[in-house]
């Protein structure tokens, strides 16, 4: 296994990064908040996890080894592949996705894209004693909503690591912002991998 990568970064996108190891350039894939940590030139270390098929071996990395085990813990959930596991990951903090499983908050995790009603009950019952303890992050959880949205740090941040201007960032920002918000008023969390994408569009024409 693959537990971890370092070196340097020498692209990131909306999905994925490329660090570069022993002068091999690896493709990782990362969740939205990863990614907007991440800088073109910089060095950077990944804790990793690799999931390996019959058809291709795929590794994706994670800011802190934490993430990475809540990632693994999750697939062992019936239903969970990589991908949603990572979904799960872009819309909540590990702390969080312990809160929703252990209050049993079936609308927390039915915000993440792919996860209906079924699955949510299906993760709770799962993995309500995999998780572990939440502890302090209760607070965050229930504070959470009067916080500054997420999305627009990690866009912003995600912008300005593939290079564009803080401005361009903030212009950018301010243009998918609708998007976000319709998002959330339909009672969905808002995609940062949908958002940065669409922020790279409105950038393209101006």
């Amino acid at each position: 296994m693959i537990a971890s990568v370092a070196g340097q970064v020498t692209a990131v996108g909306p999905d994925s990064a490329v660090v570069e190891v022993g002068g091999v350039g690896v493709l990782v894939h990362c969740a939205p908040g990863t990614l907007a940590t991440l800088r073109v030139g910089e060095p950077a270390r990944l804790a990793t996890s690799l999931v390996v098929r019959e058809e291709s071996l795929t590794l994706y990395g994670f800011a802190a080894d934490d993430e990475r085990a809540v990632f693994e813990l999750l697939q062992t959930a019936s239903g969970v592949g990589p991908r949603l596991a990572l979904a799960m990951l872009a819309v909540h903090t590990p702390n969080a996705l312990r809160v929703a499983v252990a209050s049993a908050d079936i609308r927390a995790l039915t915000m993440v894209p792919g996860i209906g009603q079924k699955g949510a009950q299906r993760i709770v019952l799962e993995l309500k004693d995999k998780l572990g303890t939440p502890g302090h992050a209760v607070d965050a959880a229930l504070n959470g909503a009067a916080a500054r949205p997420a999305w627009r740090d990690q866009v912003h941040s995600g912008l300005v690591g593939l290079g564009y201007s803080a401005r361009d960032a903030d212009e950018a920002v301010a243009a998918v912002a609708p998007e976000a918000d319709a998002e959330t008023a339909a009672g969905r969390a808002p995609e940062v991998a949908a958002l940065l994408k669409s922020a790279l569009r409105a950038l393209s024409v101006r």
